[in-house]
């Protein structure tokens, strides 16, 4: 069965969505994606859906779920890359996504996810080795 790989970077995880998701595949990132949070503690989710050409209700509420449940475990959720057709398909949906940040892409995305933690917790996996 296919995976959408989740990525360690720091406090955050990163997922890049290359496929149009089906719904199992969907579910099974939403189950995949809250236990890393918990798991790893991140702070931060950024979902990357550059590559996504057709988000339906279904998928829109997936991506509300898991900025809901990662907000709960503490964590910021940002989605990145959100082709204009999509836009258009989440509002003419009526699927107002309460507690999905949004940025045009990957590198605005973690400088929105870093000011959304604080500076001071941005390091926490850094030593002070001199």
């Amino acid at each position: 069965m296919e995976k959408i790989p989740i990525l360690r970077m720091g406090p955050f995880l990163l997922v890049t969505i290359q496929i149009d998701l089906y719904d199992r595949l969907a579910l099974n990132l939403e189950a995949d994606l809250v236990q890393m949070v918990n798991k790893t503690g991140a702070r931060g989710v950024l979902i990357d859906i550059s590559a996504v050409s057709i988000v339906d209700s279904f998928m829109g509420r997936i991506i509300g779920n898991i900025a809901s449940m990662s907000k709960i475990l503490d964590a910021e959720t940002v989605v990145v890359g959100m082709q204009p057709a999509v836009a258009i398909t989440l509002i003419e949906l009526g699927l107002p996504l309460k507690g999905v940040h949004t940025a045009l892409n990957v590198e605005k995305g973690m400088e929105l996810l870093k000011s959304k933690i604080g500076p001071e917790e941005e390091s926490d996996d850094d030593g002070d080795a001199d």
